[in-house]
């Protein structure tokens, strides 16, 4: 439910109030000594609420910022790959080693 800023007509009264969007307005100003007419100021009941934890700066991040951290990323996959590769090369080597040894 937003609060809604109102001000009386008659008195300049300002005032908020906090109630459902489904509810009708006030009409009449809340002093007791007044009897004026209130108006609903433009401009307010919505504001954000920010509930939970992951509202940070970093969650929008520039279109630059972005197409910077795909670069790295796919240059820390191609550096992940000639790693594997040569990875494979020394296993397959070291298996053949521990082949010759067996059949000895």
């Amino acid at each position: 439910m937003p609060n809604y800023d109102y001000q009386c007509k008659k008195c300049e009264h300002k005032f908020e109030v906090f109630q459902r969007m489904s509810a009708d307005r006030l009409t009449d100003c809340p002093l007791e000594e007044c009897d004026g007419e209130v108006k609903r100021l433009l401009g307010t009941g919505a504001g954000i609420i920010f509930k939970g934890s992951g509202f940070y700066e970093t969650d929008y991040r520039s279109d630059s910022y972005n197409k910077a951290k795909k670069a790295d990323a796919a240059a820390s996959k191609k550096s992940e790959s000639k790693t594997k590769s040569s990875d494979s090369g020394k296993s397959k080597g070291d298996s053949g080693k521990k082949a010759e040894k067996s059949s000895s």
